[in-house]
């Protein structure tokens, strides 16, 4: 049967036609439950978002009630996702993204702005390729806002699948599925070993590697990919690893380690020859020549699969991609 040349059956709206929206689940519970995921505890999860645990126990039951299904369960350190949670987390990251969307697009309507963009970059690009990208953007899209995060793979990858990045430089993690990325591999990331001007191991042409365990290192956490690949070195040789250790993922703790002691930090080579030559303390920094390099394993331009970048990230992204062609690799 039908009326006015349409099906008798209308479209019901969303909420009537969605029994999840019909129980009670708002966009609080979506995400409280990628909170859940990103965390791996209710009650870190309950800090990020300002609330007590309780609070965030009684509205992940709340979740529960309303699936019907359990969304956690206890692990040996805090709680994973079920197969239930994981599949609405999964969807409430999208809708969350697109949300986000939603509110940058109205933004930038109303402000008449270029936009704003979202990136993160491990050290070695961050200096190659997106200072010279954001250059350019800057003349081609007045107005435009562009947030830059450095940090390691491991917490870009985490950033960028909770939709806070548009796009990241780096690495997919090992413990990440690389089918929730698509990535456009640039290079490998050259890294370096540096040392302070008057450093005794300076004074040889190169430094020999069992002379460095002698000395105390600054390193980026563990299982950071430049810490590990600098660890490799020392046991594919043979060499003891280093006793005395700090662990730090900022870069400027470690410059200033490493100018006021003998401390030895492997360090991104762009990073490390922009600091070098500059005429201030951290200027009191060289390079130190050894008889092996450093090489850390390819990095990439990495986004989320099946999302399409607002114009104004796109435009940042292609111009990355246009400085990585610019590179050479000897």
């Amino acid at each position: 049967m039908e009326r006015n040349g349409t099906n008798s059956f209308e479209f019901l709206s969303l909420t009537e036609d969605n029994p999840l929206l019909r129980a009670g689940l708002k966009m609080s519970h979506l995400r409280m439950l990628v909170t859940i995921e990103e965390h791996g505890q209710v009650s870190a999860a309950a800090a990020a978002l300002n609330m007590t645990q309780p609070a965030a126990s009684r509205m992940l039951s709340e979740m529960e009630a309303i699936v019907k299904s359990p969304l956690c369960q206890r692990a040996s350190r805090g709680v994973v996702l079920t197969q239930f949670g994981e599949a609405l987390a999964k969807r409430a990251k999208k809708i969350l993204l697109e949300l986000r969307e939603a509110s940058r697009e109205l933004a930038q309507m109303k402000s008449g702005s270029g936009g704003s963009v979202f990136i993160g970059s491990v050290t070695a690009p961050a200096i190659s390729l997106v200072v010279p990208a954001l250059r350019k953007a800057m003349d081609t899209y007045p107005g435009i806002e562009v947030n830059v995060q450095v940090e390691t793979s491991n917490i870009l990858a985490r950033e960028l699948l909770a939709a806070r990045h548009d796009f990241v430089i780096g690495r997919i993690p090992d413990d990440i599925d690389p089918a929730l990325f698509n990535a456009h591999e640039i290079g490998i990331e050259r890294a370096c070993l540096l040392v302070r001007k008057d450093h005794p191991l300076l004074q040889a042409a190169h430094a020999q590697l069992e002379d460095l365990s002698q000395y105390d290192w600054v390193f980026q956490p563990p299982g950071a990919l430049l810490r590990r690949t600098m660890e490799d070195v020392f046991l594919a040789q043979g060499v003891a690893l280093p006793r005395n250790i700090i662990n730090t993922p900022s870069i400027v703790l470690t410059l200033a380690i490493v100018t006021q002691t003998n401390a030895i930090a492997p360090i991104a080579l762009e990073m490390a020859q922009f600091v070098s030559g500059q005429h201030s303390p951290m200027g009191d920094i060289r390079i130190l020549p050894t008889e092996f390099e450093l090489n850390v394993k390819p990095y990439s331009l990495i986004v989320t699969k099946d999302r399409a970048l607002p114009p104004s990230a796109q435009l940042l992204y292609d111009l990355v991609l246009e400085e990585s062609l610019n590179l050479t690799w000897n």
